[in-house]
């Protein structure tokens, strides 16, 4: 693994980017099982898998030898000076979220707690990685598989050479196959389409197809109108937008919106205690059995295993659908408020201080990297920037006068120690917690644009130091203080005379004579308004063959029925009842200065 991370052969030379070619190079070599016959590009698929595998794998062992390196006297709490020291010692250790550093800490803890000493390195601590079940077309050229579009917008025709048989004997057992594919509505009509990977899926085949296509480049200063993006747990997310005037001035623009998924989170900390109470069970049956195969608790145990990764692939569906939508929801915020840049909280130091681990583990299921990623992959779409920037006293401080909040449970209990509700003793600003977060960090994103930096590495945006001369001047002010002087309309003359009107008022004209019957015209004045009422015999009962409704409800629920439907069975029930996508853009015309983008979508 540190031979093929380290970009460079035996002899000196960069290694190409594709991993089966630097395997190659390296003299890593693949061969198929013996009276198999399969061609060059089937062996590519494998070694790039393979390769991929050995790389994502160099992360996180050098992620472990910086762990075991400064290994803490505490665990479950490292000191400021152990942070220093682990951040240093990991590779980007300085940008690495600390969920990421306490996950693996509490991983070899549990090692250390089992084993009775640390791992010496991840191949200790991990088990040997299991290949996934794909086929990585990106390694293959136009003599393996080829993609093409359709003549119809929606559709791509892909053409692969396929066995006909398990184990093919000679290069006859080998016939091209048309599979076509349907595109959804994201991926733009003038996208160029590469190879995709194809994955078997519960009896069907699932296509992850990557296509680029020019998009807008995103600036980096000169911003103008802002969203700030704060995190929670309850509430994920809440937003809002500022403006930032020629005078230095900042003023918001509404009052914000928010971001609720509740009711997922609380789904996702149900599938965590069931994958815990699962694993618990299979390391008690793995004791049980030791190393005897023939044991009557192996099937036992096999059924404990393929459950707990049912439900580990409905934890990581659930992310991924949550993550897409809270992504969607932001973006389309920072489009409706005309936004060039979205500012978020840099995830370093997400993790609260004083509340619980249980509080902690919520914290860390929100998923927030993945939000943080899909937000930058749809903004990039529409040329919208996103920056991060520093967490410190985002919640602390006051977002009028920067005077420290004294934090309540409720408006209405302003004696009631809490965190949800912060109040200012200084300027008398009372609102939401996560309201006034994500105008501080506006105002902190607009104020210190100039501070914006672009990581070569990874290519993203963020603001890393603090100045005290632009954080003074990142105050947020109301936008009644700030208004735009009107011109002066005193009256300084004589009245300029007007006009008469054509006609009178309608009210004014006489009505036209009719006769007095009820088809005639509307009478003079006022119209009697009350909802008009059927004759007595319409609603009499007609007798017992007539079938009379039942009662309404005693809430505002189905009135037919009489029982209660919820809001949600109005409107749809599901996880999308909050969240509205909004339809693509790729008929806006491009600014000259554009950028390739890639893109993937899956499809069926």
């Amino acid at each position: 693994m540190a031979a093929l991370a380290s970009g460079q052969d035996s002899g000196g030379r960069q290694l190409p980017s594709n991993a089966w070619m630097a395997l190659r190079r390296l003299g890593w070599s693949a061969e198929p099982s013996e009276g198999t016959c399969v061609n060059d590009r089937i062996v590519r698929m494998a070694q790039e898998q393979a390769g991929r595998t050995l790389r994502s794998a160099q992360w996180r062992a050098e992620l472990v030898a910086g762990v075991l390196g400064t290994w803490p006297a505490d665990p479950s709490r490292r000191t400021a000076d152990e942070w220093a020291q682990v951040r240093a010692a990991v590779p980007g250790g300085q940008h690495l979220p600390s969920g990421v550093i306490n996950g693996h800490t509490r991983r070899i803890a549990a090692f250390l707690k089992s084993h009775g000493c640390l791992p010496e390195d991840v191949f200790d601590l991990e088990g040997a990685p299991r290949a996934a079940r794909m086929l990585l077309l990106s390694a293959c050229d136009g003599q393996q598989a080829a993609i093409e579009r359709a003549d119809v917008p929606d559709r791509a025709q892909l053409r692969l050479q396929l066995p006909t048989r398990p184990d093919p004997r000679s290069y006859g057992d080998w016939t091209w196959v048309a599979c076509p594919i349907v595109l959804p509505p994201t991926v733009p009509a003038g996208a160029m389409l590469h190879l995709p990977t194809l994955r078997p899926d519960r009896g069907r085949v699932r296509v992850d197809l990557a296509y680029t296509h020019a998009v807008p480049k995103a600036a980096r200063t000169g911003h103008t109108v802002a969203l700030g993006v704060d995190w929670g747990l309850n509430t994920l997310l809440s937003c809002g937008a500022a403006r930032l005037h020629d005078g230095g001035v900042i003023t918001p623009s509404g009052a914000g919106a928010m971001f609720r998924a509740a009711g997922v989170l609380a789904k996702q900390h149900r599938l965590r205690r069931q994958a815990e109470r699962l694993q618990a069970k299979s390391d008690h049956y793995q004791q049980l059995i030791g190393g005897d195969r023939q044991h009557v608790l192996t099937a036992r145990h096999g059924i404990v295993d393929d459950e707990i990764h049912r439900v580990a692939a409905r934890r990581s569906n659930l992310n991924d659908a949550l993550a897409w939508a809270a992504a969607r929801w932001a973006v389309d915020q920072a489009i409706t408020a005309g936004a060039s840049v979205i500012y978020l909280e840099d995830l370093r130091s997400m993790e609260a201080r004083g509340m619980g681990r249980t509080h902690n583990t919520r914290m860390a299921q929100t998923v927030r990297s993945k939000i943080v990623d899909r937000i930058r992959h749809i903004a990039a779409e529409t040329g919208i920037a996103v920056v991060t920037v520093p967490p410190r006293n985002t919640s602390r401080h006051c977002p009028r006068c920067l005077a420290p909040l004294r934090h309540r449970k409720a408006p209405d209990a302003p004696k009631v120690p809490g965190w949800k509700w912060a109040l200012c003793p200084g300027c008398g600003w009372q609102g939401d917690r996560d309201q006034g977060a994500w105008q501080r960090i506006v105002a902190r994103g607009l104020a210190h644009q100039a501070k914006t930096a672009t990581d070569r590495t990874a290519g993203t945006l963020a603001i890393r130091t603090i100045v005290d001369g632009l954080e003074a001047g990142a105050v947020i002010t109301p936008a009644a203080a700030h208004r735009i002087p009107r011109p002066d309309r005193s009256k300084n003359g004589p009245t300029r005379p007007r006009p008469t009107r054509p006609a009178p008022r309608r009210r004014r004209t006489p009505s036209p004579a009719g006769p007095s019957a009820p088809a005639g015209k509307r009478p003079e004045g006022h119209a009697h308004t009350g909802r008009f009422r059927l004759p007595r015999a319409a609603g009499r009962h007609q007798g017992a063959t007539a079938i009379e409704p039942p009662a309404p409800g005693p809430g505002p629920g189905d009135r037919e029925t009489g029982r209660h439907r919820p809001r949600g069975a109005l409107l749809g029930a599901g996880f999308h009842l909050h969240a509205h996508a909004t339809p693509p853009r790729w008929e806006q015309v491009l600014e000259p200065d554009t950028l390739v983008r890639l893109g993937i979508t899956r499809s069926i």
